[in-house]
């Protein structure tokens, strides 16, 4: 196996490399010295050893050698100082940077002192640094926020799966013995199922977003037409919840949108489906609300549903898009959530050019805006 030749330090190879500045020339300049001396005393034989007394001229060759050693030194000392100042410092000032990010340290900050290229590069490092802890960072909650994911769906599919088993089991044990029981416990296997089947949407949707897959099939809808025909589909399904639903119609009949009809349709359910979650109220007894309105905006539309639910509070209202965010921290909660839902609300809305915000009070409920541009034809003679 071959030794590695240990390699020598960019100041040695300075300093080795000042030493040949002075050596190098001084061995020319007593080589010129000496050739010069020499064409004479060839040219003029005798006359110059006679005109020219050799004492003075060794004289003359040595005070002339010891001069250019002085200024050769002198250059070679203010030159190495500003190598060493400008180039080998920041380096290695650089290398301890480097070793320090390899170690996997990215808080390790350096002090910009130089104007210069090396100045440059310094502020390159740092931005360098910032980008890769910023990139860290955002993986170490990337991954954090998976497992929180991974954790919530087991969750909440393990509870859906477990009434479906112990309805299952109450059928083939005989405990559905009339058709009423057979009928409630069918309908409650059919709703979990649908609840897992919800979860499962979710899940899918989170993926596409995350990865900027959401395929849109972008279309000219009449807004009033759409939210009428969605206020029927819901309304229904509220009312056996002992939900009412109020719809207000404040913009012209014309007025178009240009939007995805599927993806907006998953927009209004998760939203109303966070409303019925966090409603809060004992719906036997009393009798929950979700309004929607729809409201013009001049050259924009605005859409508000709310409700009458338990609200949020302010400390948490800033934060309800961002994803795997959940009010109620607490897994014991029966409302469950992937705590996805309104993040993909978020994304959808934003790939329409719109923009979505929240207003709540706790205890009387929340309202979602969003904001859509309307359509406009555009004349041919403007």
């Amino acid at each position: 196996m071959k030794k590695e030749k240990k390699q020598l330090s960019l100041n040695a190879k300075i300093i080795i490399a000042c030493f040949f500045m002075v050596i190098v020339p001084n061995i020319l300049i007593f080589c010129s010295l000496m050739g010069i001396k020499g064409y004479f005393e060839a040219t003029m034989g005798s006359a110059f050893r006679d005109k020219v007394d050799p004492s003075i001229l060794r004289f003359f060759i040595m005070d002339t050698l010891i001069s250019v050693i002085v200024i050769l030194l002198i250059c070679v000392v203010i030159v190495r100082r500003y190598v060493y100042k400008e180039i080998v410092r920041p380096i290695s000032e650089l290398n301890v940077a480097m070793k320090k990010i390899a170690e996997g340290n990215l808080d390790y900050r350096m002090e910009n002192k130089y104007d210069s290229e090396m100045g440059e590069v310094f502020n390159n490092y740092e931005e360098m640094r910032l980008k890769l802890k910023e990139s860290t960072t955002e993986m170490m909650e990337n991954e954090e926020h998976n497992r929180e994911l991974v954790s919530n769906i087991s969750h909440d599919l393990k509870t859906p799966i477990t009434s479906i088993k112990g309805y299952v089991e109450g059928i083939m044990d005989g405990v559905a013995d009339t058709p009423e029981k057979m009928d409630r416990y069918i309908k409650t296997i059919y709703n979990k199922a649908n609840d897992m089947d919800r979860l499962i949407n979710e899940l899918t949707i989170y993926s596409k977003i995350d990865n900027n897959r959401i395929l849109y099939n972008f279309q000219r809808i009449n807004v009033s037409d759409y939210f009428g025909d969605c206020v029927d589909e819901v309304g229904l399904d509220l009312e056996s919840k002992n939900i009412k639903l109020n719809f207000d119609n404040l913009i012209p009949d014309d007025t178009m949108v240009i939007a995805d009809p599927e993806q907006m349709k998953r927009v209004i359910n998760n939203i109303i489906g966070n409303s019925i979650k966090y409603m809060d109220k004992d719906l036997t007894k009393e009798q929950g609300m979700i309004e929607i309105r729809l409201l013009d905006d001049i050259d924009s539309i605005r859409i508000e549903i709310e409700d009458n639910g338990r609200g949020i509070a302010a400390r948490d209202l800033g934060r309800i898009f961002e994803r795997f965010y959940r009010t109620d921290a607490s897994r014991n909660s029966s409302r469950g959530g992937s705590g996805i839902g309104l993040s993909i609300v978020k994304k959808i809305i934003e790939d329409h050019g719109g923009y979505i915000w929240a207003t709540s009070k706790e205890g009387e409920g929340t309202c979602m805006h969003f904001v859509l541009r309307k359509y406009k034809e555009v004349d041919d003679d403007e």
